[in-house]
């Protein structure tokens, strides 16, 4: 199965990705990893590093389904374009498609949240707030699970599991 998380920067989003994965023993591909990475290894910080990250997930992605591996995938996928590409994967590699989609709905939480972030990768760079509010964020129009973390973690990643499950 490939499992993709999607969701603005400091909804709780990593936090639940990586106890799905952890409960499922699977793969586990986050998008800020990569890029930390990347600019460990000297490529500048800019878009196409983003993007990179995004096509580089895909293949791991794509080799871990093959091997019969589930996967789950920690990503903002703001758009479109991003979110097509991992229905894309699922078709081609025959694996069933779960998204889950992280909210904050209380603004005020969600700015402490961000605004309190420190970065847990070396060469990772955490966003402002105002980076989060500015940044393009198409609303989603696919099926998915949407958990909003104003609810205990527990009870949101007890709804993960059962959506997954169903």
């Amino acid at each position: 199965m490939l499992i993709v998380f999607g969701g603005l920067p400091g909804t709780g989003k990593t936090t639940l990705a990586r106890r799905t994965a952890a409960e499922l023993a699977a793969a586990y591909l986050r998008i800020d990893a990569l890029e930390a990475a990347m600019g460990r290894a000297g490529l500048p910080r800019d878009p196409r590093v983003g993007l990179a990250a995004y096509v580089v997930a895909q293949t791991v992605a794509e080799g871990s389904l093959a091997a019969g591996a589930t996967v789950v995938v920690d990503a903002v996928n703001p758009v479109e374009e991003a979110r097509r590409a991992w229905r894309e994967l699922a078709h081609r590699t025959g694996r069933p498609l779960r998204v889950v989609e992280v909210t904050c709905s209380d603004e005020t939480e969600h700015r402490r949240r961000v605004e309190n972030r420190t970065p847990d990768l070396d060469g990772h760079d955490v966003p402002s707030w105002a980076d989060v509010v500015a940044r393009e964020y198409e609303p989603w129009t696919e099926d998915r699970l949407v958990v909003d973390t104003r609810e205990p973690e527990d009870a949101c990643l007890a709804r993960i599991m059962a959506y997954l499950r169903a």
